[in-house]
């Protein structure tokens, strides 16, 4: 009796699942009526939920990937300090970074205008031709722009990896022995290195309908790496960043954009487990911290001490998103660039110590010279 009792749900649940045709014809039907395309289906949500706008920061922020404009003119300086009064962003890094003559004039700048409490300011690197003694040229400068000021290196862009040059032709590696001292150097003085390796990982794969940034690669040509015979795989040249690291563990490293790393977090935090002197960043990747909020928030927790808070573009409009999502537990809004993402944001809802590590702690801890003022004691 028990048998029969068995077979007769399992029959009664095969009912209720779909057979292999069944989902072969879901798949295969077409739409009675022509369909829209990918740009033009813009649905409209029905869902009513509680709704929490975030304008400001619960807490000061450091904004560690500002790129503001060339703060060499009280005009630029005013008005990024009226929006970062708005956002109660208490302090922005300048990572549009620059070097010589072009760093100095933009610190003496900021302090003519009595801002020297709100700003801190990135050195650059020049990458461009490296060969035998290029390192200890762009050391050499690099102690320099320290001396006037600098508090960091970076933003290094992409292009170290992807793009970049040697003399002889052949592209930089990310862990080419000629750069060693200058990563040294950075050690010495103390100072992070801030690198952008990359782009997300989906910018390497196929260009096909199953790829998530479908539209976006479409839409920016630029975005796509997935030539191998211009560029090397997403896996290749993470491992030539990982070779970075492992040589340089004397050296404070913080990576743009959590390394693309924000669609498998188990894959960042084995990265932190291996090198206690990474940190993260959390520009432009809300979008995949939004879509796993539960998951996303136990990570913050687990690793507070290693992630800062940066926004990457200049557009006040769009920080209360990264607050919104930070600070409440809202459910399914929209983000702010529909060809980055096609699905709906989620609050985490971090706690006061995460948010305040996030927002300014490992930033004050991290960043030589800092200015303190405005952060809770």
């Amino acid at each position: 009796m028990r048998v029969t009792r068995v077979l007769f749900l399992l029959s009664a649940l095969a009912l209720l699942l779909p057979t292999h045709s069944e989902a072969q014809f879901r798949r295969n039907t077409v739409p009675t009526i022509p369909p829209p395309t990918i740009t033009e289906y813009n649905p409209r949500s029905t869902l009513v939920v509680p709704e929490h706008e975030v304008p400001r920061a619960k807490f000061p922020a450091v904004d560690l990937h500002g790129h503001p404009p060339t703060l060499n003119n009280p005009q630029a300086i005013n008005l990024v300090i009226s929006a970062m009064d708005e956002l109660n962003l208490q302090v922005m890094v300048q990572a549009r970074g620059s070097s010589g003559e072009r760093l100095t004039s933009q610190i003496e700048a900021v302090r003519a205008a009595g801002y020297e409490d709100r700003f801190v300011f990135f050195t650059t690197l020049n990458l461009r031709n490296v060969g035998p003694g290029s390192g200890a040229r762009i050391a050499a400068q690099l102690e320099a722009d320290v001396a006037a000021g600098a508090v960091g290196i970076g933003e290094i862009g992409k292009s170290f990896g992807l793009g970049t040059r040697k003399a002889d032709g052949t592209r930089l590696q990310l862990d080419d022995p000629e750069l060693d001292i200058v990563w040294e150097t950075a050690g010495r003085l103390g100072i992070p290195v801030f690198i952008h390796t990359g782009d997300p990982s989906e910018f390497f794969r196929p260009l096909d309908l199953e790829n998530e940034r479908w539209l976006e690669m479409a839409l920016f040509p630029n975005r796509q790496f997935n030539d191998r015979s211009r560029f090397p795989t997403f896996e290749d040249l993470m491992a030539e960043r990982d070779r970075l690291l492992a040589k340089h563990t004397n050296t404070t490293w913080v990576l743009a954009h959590m390394s693309w790393y924000t669609q498998d977090l188990g894959k960042l935090g084995e990265l932190f487990d291996r090198f206690p002197n990474v940190h993260g960043e959390v520009g432009a990747v809300l979008y995949d911290l939004g879509r796993q909020p539960r998951f996303a928030r136990a990570f913050f927790e687990k690793y507070k001490d290693r992630i800062l808070f940066g926004k990457d573009s200049f557009q006040p409009d769009e920080y209360p998103y990264y607050w919104r999502v930070f600070e409440t537990e809202d459910e399914y809004f929209d983000y702010y660039r529909n060809y980055h993402a096609f699905w709906q944001l989620y609050g985490m809802g971090l706690p006061d110590d995460v948010l305040q590590a996030l927002y300014y702690g490992n930033a004050l801890r991290i960043i030589p010279n800092m200015p303190t003022a405005g952060f809770p004691g």
